[in-house]
């Protein structure tokens, strides 16, 4: 507990600086995190969780050296695109506190959390609708949200994830935690339905044991993934845990999952695992790792097709990987490059790929039709790290895009993005291993 602490506190103080610093101690800041928990997970005091979670957050911080065998495949070039941006406004929930995450929904609501309390906005006048929370400090931060048939499903990093429901005065109320009780009643009493976690402790299978840092929904299925290195797959209608796998060696940070049902998950392991649920099949299977990154992955994206993958990690690059005939064969095809410290965070919309990053900037990429990727614009002004984003295409706007930036300074920022071709081109950042 004592040695967790430490480290804690180190990486709290050098979060900011440069990768130089980082080079000296990347393997231990890198392999730290995997005594988080074992095969199953773990079951932690409330001190212990919170020694690990800031840990593991301050890692995900970490800027350290880039993928040594990139290459640049041609000449500067340019793409004939050009990006417009500007910041429409910005504010700060009231606690004023670092923006755990944020999500855009139904169109015309941003939802917003900064430590426990999640506040509502309408997009429009952006007035807060609504500020709710669990009433329960302890709980720790809101790590991150997604909805599904009506219900808002927040993961949190006391091991719970929580579902809301929007009253018919607009207000949330919360409506169960998952595990449901009944989940619990069902499987408690045989034996078979425990597995052991640290400290020869035992916990149910369905629970997660270290905090929950992202969610996914598809199809009727939701998928949350934990700093206790599990993918858990949870049934929409009846909010029932129907799997629950060790996905990873080290804490997941993030999932994503595509139209076809194909998961993916990244890890502190610095691999992106692939997961499918074969025909006629009731479990999903490991089909494909994915090993190129040197460092944690912190963010991956889709494109909308599902047919590229976008990993960003603390090496400083974001890595395109495209499907050849099946998800099992996910080739790199490039990386990009231009932020100066860790990726944070990922978001593809209408052909545009936003990335936010520990240099406090969010890029705008996109595909040119010769298959390079370009960097449109660079829309800064925050003053901490980027830590989530949302976007939403506009309808009727002409292909704008709204994007929301939130920071560890506590500070949403709204911008309206707009692309044209032909424009004044713009420097290509692709590169190959």
């Amino acid at each position: 507990m004592r040695l967790r602490s430490c480290l804690a506190l180190c990486a709290a103080t050098t979060a900011e600086d440069s990768a130089d610093t980082f080079n000296k101690t990347q393997k231990n800041l890198v392999s730290d995190t995997s005594s988080f928990s074992d095969a199953a997970g773990s079951a932690t005091s409330t001190s212990d969780i919170s020694a690990c979670s800031s840990l593991q957050s301050n890692l995900s911080l970490q800027t350290l050296p880039s993928i040594p065998s990139l290459q640049k495949i041609s000449p500067d070039e340019t793409l004939n695109f050009s990006a417009s941006h500007h910041c429409v406004t910005s504010f700060k929930p009231r606690l004023n506190l670092p923006i755990g995450c944020i999500a855009a929904v139904h169109g015309n609501l941003l939802y917003a959390a900064s430590s426990h309390e999640i506040s509502v906005y309408d997009r429009t006048t952006w007035t807060c609708l609504d500020t709710f929370n669990n009433d329960d400090s302890s709980s720790g931060s809101v790590k991150s949200i997604d909805f599904s048939g009506g219900k808002i499903i927040t993961a949190h990093q006391d091991c719970k994830i929580r579902v809301w429901q929007l009253t018919p005065t607009k207000r949330h109320k919360l409506k169960t935690t998952l595990p449901t009780v009944n989940d619990r009643l069902c499987r408690f009493v045989l034996p078979k339905n425990y597995v052991t976690v640290r400290r020869h402790r035992k916990k149910l299978w369905i629970e997660h044991a270290d905090a929950v840092t992202g969610l996914a929904v598809n199809n009727g299925l939701i998928y949350s993934v934990s700093w206790d290195k599990s993918l858990k797959i949870w049934r929409a209608s009846d909010l029932r845990c129907l799997e629950s796998v060790k996905a990873h060696e080290d804490a997941i940070n993030a999932v994503v999952v595509s139209g076809d049902g194909t998961v993916y998950t990244g890890s502190a392991d610095r691999r992106i695992r692939v997961w499918a649920k074969p025909h006629n099949e009731k479990r999903h299977e490991l089909v494909a790792t994915l090993e190129k990154h040197k460092s944690a992955v912190n963010a991956l994206a889709l494109s909308g097709d599902g047919s590229v993958l976008f990993s960003g990690a603390c090496d400083r690059s974001i890595l395109v990987w495209e499907r050849e005939d099946s998800a099992n064969h996910m080739v790199v095809t490039g990386a990009l490059r231009g932020h100066n410290k860790a990726i944070l965070c990922l978001i593809n919309v209408s052909d545009l790929l936003f990335s936010g990053s520990a240099d406090r900037t969010v890029r705008i990429w996109q595909r040119g039709n010769d298959g390079r990727y370009g960097c449109l614009a660079v829309m800064d002004g925050h003053l901490k790290p980027v830590k989530q984003l949302a976007a939403v295409k506009e309808e009727g706007q002409n292909g704008v895009v709204s994007v929301f930036s939130g920071s560890l300074d506590g500070e949403i920022k709204v911008w309206q993005v707009s692309v044209s071709n032909p424009g004044s081109p713009v420097d290509l950042q692709k590169w190959k291993l």
